[in-house]
C-alpha cells in the first residue's frame, strides 16, 4: 500500500497557482477527500498530515525546501516511519504529457525534473511510485525553466484539475496496494459520445414519392 503521499511544488504565494505546483494541488485535493489539514513541520522540512484508514496511518507531504530540494524533506519523513520507497507516491508536473493526460508509473529516470532527481538522490532509489500530471511543454528547451514557473490559461488549468480529480478516485486502490487497478483507474480515457441514432428511412425521405392526381 502507499503509506506516504508526496506532491512536488515550491512554496510562496507567488507560486501558488503555477505549473510546478501541480503536485501540491493534487495534495490539497486528497487532504480535502481524507478530512485531514496540512501543518507545519520543521522536522520533516515540509507541510504534513496524517491520516487515518482503514489500512493504516498514511501521511501527507508538501516539501517546503524549494523543488531542488525535495528530497531532503521526503527522505526525513519516510525514514523517520520506515516508509519503504515502494510504499511512497509523488506527484508532479509533467513536461512530457499534455494538460488533460494523468500517468502514474514506478522507477525509471527523472526526465530533468529537479524534485525527482534530489528524491533519486535522497532515498538512493529511483523505486518508488510517481503520479505525473501533464502540463504540456513549451516547444523549446530553453524556455522550460519560464514555462513551468508561469500561471496556465483558465482552460488547461480545468484540464489539470479534471486528471487530479481522476486520479484521486484511484485512493481506496492506492491504500489498499491493488497498484493494478490503481492504474487502470487513473489511466482510463474518458468514453467518446455515441453519434446520434439516424432516423429510420422512409420514402418521402428518400425522395421516393410518386406524383398523385
Amino acid at each position: 500500500m502507499i503509506r506516504l503521499f508526496v506532491g512536488l511544488g515550491n512554496p510562496g504565494p507567488e507560486y501558488e497557482d503555477t505549473r510546478h505546483n501541480a503536485g501540491f494541488w493534487w495534495i490539497d485535493t486528497l487532504a480535502h477527500k481524507l478530512g485531514v489539514t496540512l501543518l507545519p513541520d520543521r522536522s520533516y522540512y515540509g507541510l504534513v498530515a496524517r491520516a487515518n484508514t482503514e489500512q493504516g496511518p498514511v501521511w501527507l507531504l508538501q516539501p517546503q525546501t524549494y523543488m531542488n530540494l525535495s528530497g531532503k524533506s521526503v527522505a526525513a519523513l519516510a525514514k523517520f516511519f520506515k516508509i519503504n520507497p515502494d510504499e511512497i507516491l509523488v506527484a508532479h508536473d509533467e513536461l512530457d504529457l499534455p494538460a488533460g493526460q494523468v500517468k502514474l508509473k514506478k522507477g525509471g529516470g527523472h526526465g530533468g525534473h529537479n524534485g525527482l532527481r534530489d528524491i533519486h538522490a535522497q532515498l538512493g532509489t529511483p523505486d518508488y511510485w510517481r503520479l505525473r500530471l501533464g502540463i504540456g511543454h513549451p516547444g523549446l528547451k530553453h524556455e522550460v525553466a519560464a514555462y513551468v514557473l508561469r500561471k496556465p490559461p483558465q482552460s488547461e488549468r480545468e484540464q489539470i484539475f479534471k486528471c487530479i480529480d481522476q486520479a484521486k478516485d484511484a485512493l481506496p486502490a492506492l491504500l489498499g496496494g491493488d497498484m493494478n487497478k490503481a492504474t487502470m483507474v487513473i489511466h482510463a480515457q474518458p468514453q467518446r459520445p455515441k453519434p446520434p441514432r439516424k432516423p429510420p428511412q422512409t420514402p418521402e425521405s428518400n425522395g421516393n414519392t410518386e406524383a398523385t392526381s
